[in-house]
């Protein structure tokens, strides 16, 4: 696998200049080497005692795993649950089974994820930030141990700052997708559909398509204070390397906002309703006006006034073909 490129000394104006039109994962060494959480992190147990003083009684969910899934946050054996449970708890008991956890030979999977930082830890955000985005955009937090999630991708872009702990990244090019071996869209451990492939020993007999993806690869590992940009829809496979891991993550869009009601995925959905069962001859006919209609958008042989879905829209247009669709899917 490649490494992800990496770059020093990047500013906002360079960022989105540079780093967020390309498209492409960047490694940012040493964004928020000067926060206050990532100094406490040098400190053996100081960004425990350093979260805690900003809400340890903030409730959170926990997530809870046996030793024998190794970290991994997965299906169970047969696919019908998941090899974890979720306990309702406080960032205080997270905390502290974190640190019995440490002291075990085979210590359970303990996680909290996504924790909203503004909300649950008032002052965090303010003390630790990163000037390359709106401010408005605050961090959500993932605190654990040597957990593994499984290849996944976000519909948002991503900056990621490893504050304690180091951890592995993994990245495959959204065009990947049909290497990946996805699992199910519609039952997922976190939300978001994953890979069914362990990424660091893949099995190649049972998913040879892999393979491929894997020459497509970019890796990196963070210590604290290091960031990671993951551009929209990139799949990313994350492990936690220690026993005591803290990473803050900022998600935001860059796209204009959907039409309501009708999100990309309900497009996908939708389309996999009205296409999946024709007959192959059938679908590649679709696959070839979807080709044409909605990702090629070449239509200036069309006078303007003409161009119907295909051109720009007025906002009455769309909201007339919205209750169209809606009326459609309510037959």
């Amino acid at each position: 696998m490649r490494a992800i490129r990496e770059i020093e000394g990047v500013d906002r104006d360079r960022f989105a200049r540079e780093i967020l039109p390309s498209g492409r994962p960047a490694v940012l060494r040493g964004l928020a080497a000067e926060w206050p959480a990532v100094r406490a992190a040098a400190r053996p147990g100081g960004v425990a005692g350093y979260l805690a003083a900003f809400g340890a009684g903030s409730a959170c969910e926990m997530i809870v795993g046996p030793p024998a899934i190794e970290g991994r946050l997965f299906y169970d054996a047969d696919m019908t649950g998941l090899n974890f449970t979720r306990e309702p708890g406080s960032l205080g008991q997270l905390l502290s089974r974190l640190a019995d956890a440490a002291l075990a030979s085979a210590p359970p999977t303990l996680a909290v994820q996504s924790l909203d930082a503004r909300a649950s830890l008032p002052g965090f955000a303010e003390e630790n930030g990163i000037d390359l985005i709106d401010p408005a955009i605050g961090p959500r937090l993932w605190i654990g141990n040597r957990v593994v999630v499984a290849t996944h991708q976000d519909m948002m872009e991503n900056i990621a700052v490893v504050v304690a702990g180091r951890r592995r990244f993994t990245l495959f090019p959204p065009e990947q997708a049909g290497n990946l071996a996805i699992g199910p869209l519609e039952f997922t451990p976190a939300g978001t559909p994953v890979s069914l492939v362990d990424a660091e020993a893949p099995d190649l007999a049972r998913f040879p398509r892999f393979a491929a993806a894997l020459a497509q690869a970019e890796t990196a590992e963070l210590a604290p204070g290091d960031a990671i940009f993951i551009p929209y829809m990139w799949w990313h496979h994350v492990r936690s390397l220690d026993a005591f891991n803290l990473l803050a993550n900022y998600w935001w869009s860059t796209t204009p906002p959907a039409q309501p009601g009708l999100a990309p995925i309900d497009a996908l959905v939708h389309a996999r309703l009205a296409i999946g069962d024709l007959p192959e001859r059938q679908r590649a006919a679709w696959r070839a006006m979807f080709e044409l209609a909605v990702f090629d958008g070449d239509c200036a042989h069309i006078p303007p006034a003409r161009r119907g879905i295909r051109g720009a829209m007025t906002e009455a247009a769309k909201a007339r073909l919205r209750r169209q669709l809606g009326q459609l899917m309510a037959r």
